[in-house]
C-alpha cells in the first residue's frame, strides 16, 4: 500500500473534529482518535527508545522499527471501522510471536525479587516510558471497544506489548542486573 500525502496543512480540523479512514467526522475528543492518539504518542515515545539503543544494538533497533509499523497497523485498524474493506491489518498470530520474543528476554533475565522501579540506563527508563504509555493506549482502546466493534486482536496486543517492554527494560538493564528496585520504608520519607 502505498501512500502519497501533498498537503499537511488541510485546515480540516479547525473547527474540532477529525475524519476516520472511511471519511466519518468525529469530534477531536471521541473515544475513537483519543484511541488512535494514545497509539500515535506511544509510537513517538518508542521512536525515541529506537534512537538510544540503535547506535549499539542494530538488531534491537530493527524489532523496534517493526514494532512502530505494527503500531500504524494498529492505527489503521482503528481507523477503519469494523466492517470496512481495509479492517483487519493486524491478526492475532502477532501475539504469538511477541509472546516467544518476551519469553526469549525474560530467560536471560535474573528473578524478580521486588517490584522493578523504573530507570536505570536511559535506554531502560524510555522503555519503560513505552511500557507506560502502552498502558494509556491500552485504557484508551478498552474504552473504545465498550462502545466500538475493533479488531478483538487489538486489546490482547497492547496487554502483550506491555509485558515486552517491561523485560525490554529488564534487558537493557543487563538483564535485571541493573534494575532499580522498590525498597519499601527506604529514604527521606519514612526517617522517624
Amino acid at each position: 500500500m502505498s501512500v502519497r500525502i501533498d498537503r499537511v496543512v488541510t485546515r480540516g480540523g479547525d473547527k474540532g473534529q477529525t475524519s476516520l479512514g472511511d471519511g466519518t467526522r468525529l469530534p477531536k475528543n471521541a473515544p475513537h482518535v483519543e484511541a488512535i492518539g494514545a497509539l500515535d504518542e506511544m509510537n513517538a515515545t518508542l521512536g525515541v527508545l529506537r534512537c538510544h539503543v540503535q547506535a549499539v544494538d542494530a538488531v534491537l533497533a530493527e524489532r523496534l522499527a517493526d514494532i512502530q509499523n505494527l503500531l500504524f497497523d494498529m492505527g489503521g485498524d482503528l481507523c477503519m471501522p469494523e466492517g470496512s474493506a481495509h479492517a483487519k491489518r493486524v491478526e492475532p498470530t502477532v501475539i504469538v510471536t511477541l509472546e516467544a520474543e518476551i519469553e526469549r528476554l525474560r530467560a536471560l533475565q535474573s528473578p524478580l525479587t521486588s517490584f522493578v522501579l523504573p530507570g536505570g540506563s536511559l535506554a531502560a527508563a524510555w522503555a519503560h516510558m513505552v511500557r507506560t504509555s502502552v498502558r494509556r493506549a491500552e485504557r484508551a482502546v478498552v474504552a473504545l471497544s465498550a462502545d466500538t466493534p475493533i479488531n478483538p486482536a487489538l486489546v490482547p496486543l497492547l496487554n502483550r506489548l506491555s509485558d515486552y517492554f517491561f523485560v525490554l527494560a529488564r534487558h537493557l538493564n543487563a538483564n535485571g542486573q541493573e534494575d532499580a528496585v522498590w525498597q519499601p520504608g527506604r529514604g527521606l520519607f519514612h526517617q522517624g
